[in-house]
């Protein structure tokens, strides 16, 4: 989701202003794959305070804060990293592609070389931006083929990615008609396919932000393709919304979840999903392993993804949505699970 209210990190502080609704204010943007030169600054520390590097169950390894120059880069709320960590993905919600390789200096994140943006195609080859269904929400790449997650219109594309990359043209992938229910703007911003040791193996499943107004209900998720497809409820609570998902080889999830206040302030945190405990009809929850708030390294925490790293750890990967605003940051930081 593009926030309606805009949080700004400085020093562990928060600040608001209001923005328009994102559908009378997106950037400009190229029309074809464009290089773009991305400046990358080494964040040393997640948290402002402290020397530690432990937050529950992830240990921060590095970060980066990235800008560039152009309206078009930022927002990004889709991330997906390579097996082996080396190619990163991102989604903009403005239905665009960000590409690139990954540079790592002394095991700690270095930059990011050979980057590019391009547009986000339907099935007619006509870029989404153009389209009621420009707000891209959530990535995920499987087995050579990129899915996408759309808030607004609800919907979930599917892209050949082994063969087309960043010029694949969306295929449409069925989602329940109640989906069109889901708040407009709080609608579909996590997406994931099942690994072989899930009990969904294969299966592309989504969860929203938020299934309805009120602060904490629950939210909704579906299964959409596999034997087992069907609706089930995923619990919330603290305020705290889901942004993200993905899935660990063992077949659990990880929910990324992001909080704006402005009576607690801003957070992130993520909570562990067991492998058995998505299925139709279920109520999903799990216990936290990770939040952070104003005093570290956060912003809007919308992207999440998991790769192995060199000495086969899991590595946990977030970036945050700036809005397109110059009083946001785009980073990229990077965690090792227990």
């Amino acid at each position: 989701m593009r926030l309606s209210r805009r949080a700004l990190l400085v020093g562990g502080g928060l600040t608001f202003s209001s923005i328009a609704d994102p559908a009378r204010a997106r950037p400009s943007a190229p029309t074809v794959p464009t290089p773009i030169a991305v400046t990358a600054t080494p964040i040393e520390r997640f948290s402002v305070l402290e020397q530690r590097q432990k937050f529950g169950a992830l240990t921060f390894r590095s970060g980066l804060d990235l800008r560039a120059e152009g309206a078009s880069f930022g927002g990004f709320s889709g991330l997906w990293r390579s097996p082996g960590g080396e190619q990163i993905v991102a989604l903009s919600d403005s239905a665009q592609w960000f590409t690139g390789k990954v540079v790592y200096k002394d095991g700690r994140l270095a930059g990011i070389d050979d980057a590019e943006i391009a547009p986000v195609l339907g099935k007619d080859g006509r870029p989404l931006r153009r389209t009621r269904s420009y707000d891209t929400e959530c990535l995920t790449i499987a087995n050579g083929t990129a899915y996408v997650g759309i808030e607004r219109t609800q919907e979930v594309m599917r892209f050949n990615w082994a063969k087309d990359g960043v010029r694949a043209r969306g295929q449409p992938v069925p989602v329940p008609p109640e989906a069109r229910d889901l708040p407009r703007n709080q609608g579909l911003e996590g997406i994931g396919v099942a690994p072989p040791r899930s009990p969904l193996a294969g299966a592309v499943v989504v969860i929203a932000e938020r299934a309805r107004v009120e602060t904490n209900a629950p939210t909704r998720g579906y299964i959409l393709t596999g034997a087992r497809q069907g609706g089930f409820d995923v619990a919330r609570s603290g305020e705290y919304d889901i942004t993200d998902l993905a899935f660990l080889a063992s077949g659990e999830m990880l929910l990324l979840e992001r909080r704006v206040s402005f009576l607690r302030g801003p957070g992130a945190r993520i909570r562990r999903i067991a492998a058995n405990a998505i299925a139709p009809g279920a109520l999903v929850d799990g216990p936290v392993i990770f939040e952070a708030n104003g005093s570290h390294q956060i912003d809007n925490m919308e992207g999440l993804a998991v790769h192995r790293g060199a000495g086969g750890e899991t590595i946990v990967s977030m970036i945050s949505d700036d809005n397109f605003s110059s009083l946001q940051r785009t980073l990229l930081l990077e965690f090792s699970l227990e």
